[in-house]
């Protein structure tokens, strides 16, 4: 049964509805795909001595580059999960009551989120040794787990700035009601703060973890047998042939491009979702 009336009634605030996140079409993926493979192979089409073409070439080493690729995605994972850890540990130094503690943080975070990521990637790379001696044992290092420190730096920076501005863009009247519950600064921190900061933190955390990825190609240039080192050594053993060059790097390109797409759709999509309404 349902009522007239004449007075004034607020009407419910509809949150906005989330799009789907992918909204990627198959006739989006064909030209790129045209622009990125085979458009260039068609448009180089010589053939070699045995009779292939750029893109059966591309064809023959595609299961080794697909290998290559999958060793970026193990950096980016690792990388982005010590800068995790790291950046969580320092963002909370941030925000701390003790003043040396929040001065050092903030330095910290400071110094790595501007200082350039291919710096900071030799830094690790040839400072670092190559192993360490632990009570007569020796644990080398190698130089992928040199490329996965290098490159947690600026993430640790990151998700440092990411941490603190979660957690400053909660009124502060979820502190104040916490302090009247009795609640600790600790408590108050896990129990009441950090909860609500997921949600706020998700959507810039995808995001620099995307960034990240599509940055593993700075380990090609310190030695690491990631997809860039492998397309450049394939087409060496091809001999260098000019009409390769553009199959096999917009193949690269298009790895990336499959697997970091989704992602910052993915992104967008959270972001609505977890929209503050104010």
């Amino acid at each position: 049964m349902t009522y007239k009336t004449d007075l004034p009634v607020m009407l419910p605030v509809k949150r906005p509805e989330a799009e789907p996140f992918l909204g990627l079409k198959l006739w989006h993926m064909l030209p790129i795909a045209l622009i990125a493979i085979i458009g260039p192979s068609l448009a180089f089409a010589q053939s070699s001595a045995d009779g292939q073409t750029p893109f059966g070439i591309l064809l023959n080493w595609a299961p080794l580059l697909l290998k290559g690729f999958i060793f970026n995605l193990v950096i980016s994972v690792s990388a982005m999960a010590l800068g995790t850890v790291g950046g969580a540990i320092l963002g909370l130094g941030q925000i701390s009551l003790f003043a040396p503690t929040r001065h050092g943080s903030w330095f910290v975070t400071q110094f790595f989120r501007n200082a350039p990521w291919l710096v900071l990637l030799f830094f690790a790379m040839f400072l670092l040794p190559f192993e360490i001696n632990v009570f007569g044992f020796k644990i080398p290092f190698p130089d992928w787990f040199k490329a996965i420190l290098g490159l947690s730096l600026p993430v640790m920076a990151n998700v440092s700035e990411i941490v603190r501005g979660a957690v400053r863009s909660l009124p502060s009247g979820q502190w104040e009601a916490a302090e009247s519950l009795a609640y600790t600064r600790l408590q108050t921190l896990w129990l009441i703060i950090l909860p609500q900061c997921v949600k706020r933190m998700l959507p810039p955390w995808m995001n620099l973890y995307s960034i990240l990825t599509m940055a593993t190609v700075l380990a090609s240039i310190v030695g690491v047998n990631e997809v860039m080192t492998l397309t450049g050594q394939a087409l060496a053993s091809e001999g260098g042939r000019p009409d390769l060059l553009a199959p096999f790097y917009g193949f690269v390109l298009l790895l990336f491009f499959v697997y970091c797409y989704p992602i910052a759709k993915f992104t967008v999509w959270l972001e609505k979702k977890y929209a503050v309404i104010t």
